[in-house]
This record gives structure tokens, C-alpha cells and sequence, in this order.
């Protein structure tokens, strides 16, 4: 199996729901939810990278290992970058994000996106995208949409509808084209650390500014994401009180 670590960005804020992180699911803290799928993967190390002691503590009461990142950070990759300076990781060990609020996130997944990565040495970054199957997925602008070459490379990321189907949505955009092939893009990424290492000394760029999508920054400097076609389409990440519901049903019925 491919050695990888992970890292669990998972800040106290959130501008929709503050202490998401600490919030009850099944009985357990979100994050307690999250670590376990990091565990279940089979990383070599797994960090939680924290910016407030109360997620400190609630981590080490369940027997994660904790460290404390600055509260400046406006990524979760600045946030990664600040743990892998400080555990002094080599430059090819290849670590994962687990974002903090995705608790349905498999194991299998995570594994998949180090051994994309690992597997394709060209590449400076390793993502997951998934069939989209409705028009309404395709086009709602909170759903990061990618495209890719025939290398499965990232082209682009967007809010918006890519590619753009000029004969079939000219006509009508409430069913996809029978030859649809849109890619819903996952938030999970796999990077080398050298890399992660440099993109902290990279300038914003505007479409990554005009998007939301810091990915953009990659590819704007020349940098291969290779994106793998996800082996299974985990659950609800929690961005809303209704999304922790929803959450919270599908752990409490496995």
C-alpha cells in the first residue's frame, strides 16, 4: 500500500456555522467522526491542525495527535503547509487533506487520492471528481464543477457549467445530454509536500480569486492535478445545521 499521511484542517470558525467541528454527531464531536475515517484509510501519521484550544482538547481526549497552526491562515492548504514545515516531512511524502467537516468521507476515497498521486509522478496534486447525474447538480453554483484532458488532468475548475453543451442548453438546460460526461469535483486532494512547500510563495491569481476555488492557483503556475473518476460517492460534508441532520441519520443507520 502507498505511505501517506493526513492532516484534518479543522479550524474553530465557520462563517455558516461557528464550531462545526465540536458539533454533537451520534453522540460524538464531528471531528471524532472525521478522525476515524483518517484511521480507517491506513495513513502512516495523522495530524489535526487546529487554531483554538477547545478543539485541542476535544482531539486529545479522543487520542488524536494535535497541532496548533495560526489563526491567520485563509486555506486549508496554508494551514497544511504550516504542519508540514514543522513536522519537517521530506519532499515527496505525499499527504492528504481530510477537511474537518466531512465525516462521511470514506476511507477508501483517501486512499485512492495517495495512490492517484503516487501513481502519477508528473502531477503535483491528486483530487476526485464523480459523475454528475442531474441538470440540477450541474447547475448549481455551490457545486464545483472540473474538467479534464485526455490524461485526466485537470483543465479547469469552475462554479460554473463546464464543458458547456452549446447545442443541448441552447435548447433546454433541465436534462443533461444523453453524451453528458460533467464531473462533479470532490474536496479531498492528495499533495507532495515540495509542493506544498512552494505554493505558499505563489501570488493569488485572479480566476482563483473570481472563483472562490484556490486550486485555480495551481494551474494557473503551471502545475498538473491529476483527477481520479471516485470508486464510491461519499455523503454530506456539514455546512448547515440541515446538513448536520442529514449527517447524523446516515452514521446513526450504519
Amino acid at each position: 500500500m502507498v505511505a501517506f499521511n493526513v492532516v484534518i484542517p479543522a479550524r474553530y470558525q465557520s462563517t455558516r456555522l461557528p464550531g462545526k467541528v465540536l458539533l454533537a454527531l451520534a453522540g460524538k464531536p464531528m471531528i471524532y467522526h472525521v478522525y476515524q475515517r483518517a484511521k480507517e484509510s491506513g495513513a502512516e501519521n495523522i495530524i489535526i491542525a487546529v487554531d483554538d484550544e477547545r478543539v485541542a482538547t476535544v482531539a486529545r481526549d479522543f487520542g488524536a495527535e494535535v497541532c496548533m497552526t495560526s489563526q491567520t491562515h485563509t486555506t486549508a492548504t496554508d494551514r497544511l503547509t504550516e504542519v508540514v514545515e514543522k513536522y519537517q516531512w521530506a519532499d515527496d511524502t505525499i499527504v492528504v487533506n481530510l477537511q474537518g467537516d466531512e465525516p462521511l468521507m470514506t476511507a477508501e476515497l483517501v486512499r485512492q487520492v495517495a495512490s492517484d498521486l503516487a501513481n502519477n509522478s508528473a502531477s503535483a496534486i491528486a483530487t476526485l471528481g464523480v459523475p454528475i447525474e442531474d441538470s440540477d447538480e450541474l447547475f448549481d453554483p455551490n457545486i464545483v464543477k472540473v474538467v479534464r484532458n485526455q490524461n485526466a488532468e485537470a483543465l479547469y475548475f469552475s462554479r460554473a457549467v463546464i464543458p458547456w453543451h452549446r447545442d443541448q442548453f441552447v435548447k433546454s438546460t433541465q436534462t443533461l445530454p444523453d453524451d453528458s460526461a460533467h464531473l462533479r469535483h470532490l474536496g479531498l486532494y492528495a499533495y507532495r509536500c515540495h509542493f506544498l512547500r512552494k505554493y505558499s510563495s505563489l501570488e493569488p491569481v485572479y480566476i482563483e480569486k473570481a472563483e472562490m476555488l484556490e486550486q485555480l492557483r495551481a494551474l494557473a503556475y503551471g502545475y498538473r492535478i491529476y483527477v481520479g473518476v471516485a470508486t464510491q460517492i461519499p455523503g454530506h460534508g456539514v455546512d448547515t445545521l440541515e446538513d448536520l441532520k442529514k449527517v447524523e441519520t446516515l452514521l446513526m443507520s450504519k
